[in-house]
């Protein structure tokens, strides 16, 4: 069978990376082409096209990027024409792949959706249009299940991608080089995690910088994103002696940490399951922020605090994120024992809630895969 893959994320490549192995232990003459990143080609996709290349966040950034993401969009409908496949698949990245989907349904390409946009948090009704143009939608958070219903779109729960993916890690990954625990032990690690995008990195990652001054006694480790340079690294943290940085070993830092500070989004859960106090941080263009506000329709904005339907970390967004107010509560996560059993015990509550549907990618994969049996010519197999 052929398979196209969009993601448009470092964590989409992540979890398409593991679709596509899992795919192929099912289908073992699987031809995958995708948009993704470098797991997903290494799983076996033929990468079209780097998600680094296709990340442009927040509203004032994509009229900025309008024209690129126009020729995108074209490039990707031509190179779907061309490999004709027999399911498109596209990960989250709704901006780009919910245009895709309406473009592919009308030209008969089967679609299927494996983690659904966010669009219980905003521009609801475009359920509407998910609806006609997705044969079948995979979702990995338990509250997304009810959500469809209530649009009479009945949608399958597979779990969250990411609780098999830590919990290999936690078994498989190795500890820290010494030169950068040194001369501090590993108990003293803070786990700066600012994101995957330039922008968000430019905003979020200074502030974190300043608030490393006041922990002297501590050492602050920063998670490169893997599309932005070292060099890009470097010109931040020239200033700050007690901050280093390291590259494709986040679980690490993770594993290791004592606390962390955490942009918004994937990264808050993959924090949580690797059961560390964390403080998010939030801060956008103010522009992109003012219209965001008004039509975001969530409580919260880390997926910890909305999956459990209450705040089990604290949100610090915007003008709330500043050196101060991150000061004094990473101080909390580090020295208030009560808050951090308090903490870890909605952690582990929240890995049961996201356990429930299985092994996902797995299950994702035997999902698509008998999805097509039933649509395709079995000589295609």
């Amino acid at each position: 069978m052929k398979y196209y893959i969009i993601a448009g994320e470092a964590s989409g490549d992540l979890h398409g990376s593991n679709l596509i192995k899992e795919i192929k232990k099912i289908d073992n003459i699987a031809d995958v082409r995708c948009w993704g990143g470098d797991l997903m080609e290494q799983a076996g996709g033929k990468l079209v096209k780097h998600y680094r290349d296709l990340a442009f966040m927040g509203f004032v950034e994509v009229i900025k990027n309008i024209g690129t993401i126009i020729s995108n969009l074209r490039l990707c409908k031509h190179d779907i024409s061309q490999f004709q496949p027999d399911v498109v698949i596209l990960i989250d990245y709704p901006g780009f792949n919910l245009r895709i989907a309406e473009w592919a349904k009308q030209k008969g390409y089967k679609i299927v959706y494996y983690i659904s946009p966010q669009v219980w948090a905003w521009k609801e009704n475009r359920v509407k249009k998910i609806r006609k143009n997705v044969d079948r939608m995979l979702v990995i958070l338990p509250f997304e299940k009810r959500f469809y219903n209530k649009w009479k779109y009945d949608v399958e729960y597979v779990g969250h991608p990411l609780v098999e993916v830590v919990d290999a890690a936690q078994s498989e990954i190795d500890v820290l080089p010494g030169a950068i625990l040194s001369p501090l032990n590993e108990n003293n690690i803070i786990a700066l995690l600012p994101g995957s995008r330039e922008q968000e990195v430019l905003k979020k990652l200074p502030v974190m910088l300043e608030v490393s001054k006041s922990f002297p006694d501590h050492r602050f480790v920063v998670a490169k994103a893997p599309s932005l340079s070292d060099a890009f690294y470097e010109k931040l943290l020239e200033q700050y002696k007690n901050v280093r940085s390291i590259r494709n070993k986040t679980y690490q830092v993770l594993l290791q940490s004592k606390a962390a500070l955490v942009t918004s989004g994937t990264a808050t859960l993959e924090t949580a399951l690797f059961g560390v106090p964390q403080v998010v941080c939030y801060k956008g263009s103010n522009i992109s922020y003012q219209i965001a506000k008004r039509l975001v329709k969530v409580k919260y904005i880390s997926l910890v605090n909305l999956i459990m339907d209450k705040e089990v970390v604290k949100e610090l967004i915007q003008d709330e994120m500043n050196v101060t107010n991150v000061t004094r509560e990473l101080a909390r996560v580090l020295k208030d024992q009560e808050a951090i059993n308090k903490m870890k015990d909605d952690y582990a509550e929240l890995k049961k809630l996201l356990s429930q549907g299985g092994q996902a990618s797995k299950k994702a994969a035997k999902s698509i895969v008998d999805f097509l049996r039933e649509h395709v010519s079995p000589l295609t197999f």
